[in-house]
């Protein structure tokens, strides 16, 4: 059974990343290292989503966790 993400604040995470590195995007909401995951997901059924930066530049990963355009930001936070 997949658990519920926890809300890990209700604004999103801007984040300078660089051009070919990869992220990998906490899902769960429950790691200490946000907006990345630290491997806190083990026994949740969620798991991080990578994301590897086309350009270098800052982007808004997801701080609600439960954006429907994961790991960006899509304001879903506004209505919870």
């Amino acid at each position: 059974m997949t658990e519920t993400p926890e809300i890990a604040q209700k604004s999103p995470y801007g984040v300078d990343v660089e051009v070919g590195k990869s992220y990998f995007w906490c899902a769960c909401g429950r790691s200490k290292t946000q907006p990345f995951c630290d491997g806190s997901h083990k026994g949740t059924g969620l798991s991080p989503v990578k994301f590897t930066a086309e350009a270098s530049k800052k982007v808004f990963f997801c701080g609600c966790k439960h954006s429907l355009k994961a790991p960006m930001c899509d304001g879903t936070h506004n209505r919870l």
